[in-house]
């Protein structure tokens, strides 16, 4: 049985970097074969690192630790245990937004995470 593929494309500031991911796959995974330098730490779905703004399209985020139908309601998912169920389109360094998010809902936020991890301009 084929495994299908779908379009990740991520949302830059200055450009789109489109990856393909397959579903039996996280969409991290997929993105640091490409190439793409993200940000991440527990890679278990649980510190919100890697939380992105999803655009449009279906993530599944039933191997995440700790993610709650809310933050799906919000338009975040966890990359690092999020597969693709159809053709995605994400914002990343969204963790700061989550954790307020999180804060302002009275859901649990891991200490020591929200800064933004964008790479320093070189």
């Amino acid at each position: 049985m084929d495994v299908v593929a779908h379009r990740v494309e991520f949302i830059f500031d200055d450009r789109v970097e489109p990856v393909a991911v397959r579903e039996d796959e996280f969409i991290l995974t997929a993105a640091r074969r490409a190439g793409l330098e993200l940000p991440s730490l527990c890679e278990q779905g649980w510190c919100i690192t890697c939380a992105c703004c999803l655009l449009s399209g279906i993530v599944d985020q039933s191997a995440s630790r700790r993610y709650f139908a809310a933050d799906r309601d919000a338009g975040f998912v966890l990359i690092c245990t999020g597969r693709p169920k159809a053709d995605v389109q994400l914002r990343p360094y969204a963790s700061e937004a989550m954790r307020r998010f999180r804060i302002a809902h009275r859901l649990p936020v891991p200490r020591g995470t929200g800064r933004d991890m964008r790479p320093l301009p070189s």
